[in-house]
């Protein structure tokens, strides 16, 4: 590690923890990351999260509703398509 520090006795795999956070990834979400492949195989970690569908199949207003949470500007006047470009892009 850059200045001879270690992530830390609660990183369960300190040598994941080292090249998610080479990659350019925070220090929290380097260690859930590290921390949850070292409870299972990490194959089975990056199947594991939510389905929360395609934005396409998302209706114009819950898209106008997800863009106004992340503050994305003109989200009022855009087409679904700019909806959907602009909440993938932020």
């Amino acid at each position: 590690m850059p200045g001879g520090q270690e992530p830390g006795p609660s990183v369960k795999d300190d040598e994941l923890y080292e090249k998610l956070r080479d990659e350019g990834n925070s220090k929290e979400k380097s260690a859930r990351i590290a921390n949850a492949s070292a409870n299972q195989s990490r194959s089975t970690t990056g199947r594991k999260g939510g389905e929360s569908g395609s934005y396409e199949d998302w209706t114009v207003d819950d898209l106008r509703e997800r863009a106004r949470e992340l503050d994305i500007e003109g989200r009022s006047s855009m087409t679904k398509d700019e909806l959907v470009d602009a909440l993938r892009n932020h």
